[in-house]
C-alpha cells in the first residue's frame, strides 16, 4: 500500500472515498445478476428475449461509453462517476413495475449508461491520481472494491430472493446505488487535465481512427473476446445451474469469482510495474479461456465453484491491467476517451453474446455455449500473443515479459 500512503492527504481522502463508494456501487450492480435471467424467464421471455434484453444493458453501454469519456475529458471525471450511480439507483426501481418484455428492454439501455459513465470516469480519475511508476499497482489496488462488492451482492440476493422475492431485491439494488452517491459525492477534484500547447484536439481524430491505431487496437480486441464470454457467463450460467438441477446457491459462483479476483488484483498490478503489463495480460487470458472449459465440462457443485475461482483469478488480472496499458498510452486530456472506447470493446462483446447465442441456447444447449466462449478467448490469446506490438517478435517478447511496451508514453 506504499504507493497510496506516499500520496497527499487530499488524494488519500478522494480516493478513500473512491473505493467504498465504488464497492457499494459494483454490490449494487452484482446483487442482480442471480436475479435477472431468471425475473425474465418468470415474466415470459424465452432464451433468445432473455439473451436479447441482457445484451441491451451493453446497448446502452455502447450509445454512452465514448460520449461519457469524452464529457469526462472536458468536464472532469466526478460528474460523469456522479451520473453512473444516480442511474443505478433509478434502474432498478423500474424493473418490477412491468413485465412488458419491449419496455424491460428499454430500461435494460437505460440501465447500461450506469456502467458506461461510472466506470469511465472512475477508471480515468484513478489513473490521473496515480503516481506513473506506481500506477498499476494504485490501479490494483483501488479495483479492489470490484471484487469485494461482487462477492457480496450476489450472495446477499442469491440469500433474500427465495424469502423476500424479486421486487425487494430491486429495492436492496437501488438502496445500495444511493450508498454509493453519498460517498462518491463527497471526492474532491480539481479540473480536468488541459491538453499540451499545440496537440491536437483528441476529438477532431475520427471515433474508428483512433480505434483502430496502434495505442487502442489490440487492448479493445481483447475486451471484446473476453466482452463475449462474459456476456455468456453473466446471462446463463444461471440457467445452465437450473436446467443441469446442481444443488448450489448460483450466487456463489459469482463470489467465489469475486474471491478469486481479489486476490490476483492485490498482487498484479504491482508486479506489473516491475516486470511489465504483458505476461500478466496474457496470465489472464489463459486463465478466462480456462474457466469457460471448465464450465463447458462442469456437472457438479465443486465444479461449478472451481470455475468461478478461476474466472475470478483471469478477470481481476486482465481487466485491471488493460486499463492500466491503455492509461500508460494515453496523455491525461485524452485518457477518459481513450479508456471509454477500449472499455467499450468489452461492452460489444456483452452485446453481441446477448443477441447472438440466445438463439444458439435452444439450437446446442447452455453447455455448448460455455465452449464457444472459450473460443472467443482463444482468439483472443493468439491475437495479444502475435499483434500487441509493432510486430510479432516484438509482441511475443512483450506477451512474455521479455520486451517493453513499445506504446508506452514516457513517464
Amino acid at each position: 500500500m506504499s504507493a497510496i500512503a506516499n500520496l497527499s492527504p487530499t488524494n488519500r481522502r478522494n480516493l478513500q472515498f473512491m473505493f467504498f463508494g465504488a464497492l457499494l456501487f459494483w454490490a449494487c450492480m452484482a446483487a442482480m445478476l442471480p436475479v435477472m435471467s431468471v425475473y425474465l424467464q418468470g415474466s415470459g421471455a424465452n432464451n433468445q428475449q432473455v439473451g436479447w434484453i441482457m445484451g441491451a444493458f451493453a446497448v446502452g453501454l455502447l450509445a454512452f461509453r465514448s460520449r461519457m469519456g469524452l464529457l469526462a475529458d472536458r468536464k472532469g471525471r466526478r460528474g460523469v462517476m456522479l451520473i453512473g450511480i444516480t442511474v443505478a439507483a433509478i434502474a432498478p426501481l423500474c424493473y418490477p413495475l412491468t413485465n412488458n418484455l419491449l419496455l424491460l428492454t428499454a430500461i435494460r439501455v437505460f440501465h447500461g449508461l450506469s456502467i458506461a459513465a461510472y466506470t469511465t470516469g472512475y477508471s480515468a480519475l484513478v489513473a490521473d491520481l496515480a503516481p506513473p511508476e506506481s500506477r498499476g499497482e494504485v490501479i490494483g489496488y483501488m479495483s479492489l472494491s470490484n471484487p469485494i462488492g461482487m462477492a457480496i451482492g450476489p450472495a446477499l440476493s442469491g440469500y433474500l430472493q427465495p424469502i423476500v422475492g424479486d421486487a425487494k431485491v430491486f429495492y436492496l439494488c437501488s438502496a445500495l446505488a444511493l450508498g454509493s452517491l453519498l460517498l462518491s459525492s463527497r471526492i474532491r477534484t480539481g479540473p480536468p487535465p488541459q491538453k499540451p500547447e499545440g496537440f491536437e484536439e483528441v476529438e477532431t481524430v475520427g471515433l474508428w481512427a483512433l480505434v483502430s491505431g496502434d495505442r487502442l487496437r489490440i487492448p479493445t480486441l481483447n475486451m471484446l473476446t473476453v466482452g463475449l464470454a462474459f456476456g455468456i457467463l453473466s446471462t446463463f450460467v444461471p440457467l445452465f445451474v437450473r436446467e443441469m438441477k446442481i444443488d448450489v446457491n448460483v450466487g456463489l459462483f459469482y463470489t467465489m469469482a469475486a474471491v478469486s479476483s481479489f486476490g490476483s488484483r492485490f498482487i498484479v498490478g504491482k508486479a506489473s510495474d516491475r516486470y511489465g503489463r504483458g505476461p500478466f495480460l496474457m496470465l489472464g487470458l489463459v486463465c478466462y479461456c480456462a474457466a469457460m472449459v471448465l464450465l463447458w465440462r462442469a456437472d457438479t457443485a465443486f465444479e461449478i465453484l472451481f470455475a468461478g475461482l478461476v474466472e475470478g483469478f483471469g478477470g481481476g488480472t486482465f481487466l485491471p491491467l488493460t486499463i492500466a496499458l491503455v492509461s500508460d498510452r494515453a496523455y491525461p486530456h485524452e485518457r477518459g476517451r481513450m479508456l471509454g472506447l477500449c472499455i467499450g470493446g468489452f461492452d460489444l462483446g456483452i452485446a453481441l453474446s446477448g443477441a447472438m447465442l440466445g438463439q444458439v441456447a435452444d439450437w446446442l444447449g447452455y453447455r455448448m455455449l460455455f465452449g464457444v466462449a472459450a473460443g472467443f478467448v482463444l482468439v483472443g490469446i493468439v491475437v495479444f500473443l502475435t499483434l500487441s506490438s509493432k510486430d510479432v517478435r516484438s509482441s511475443m517478447r512483450f506477451a512474455m515479459g521479455r520486451g517493453r511496451d513499445l506504446y508506452a508514453l514516457p513517464r
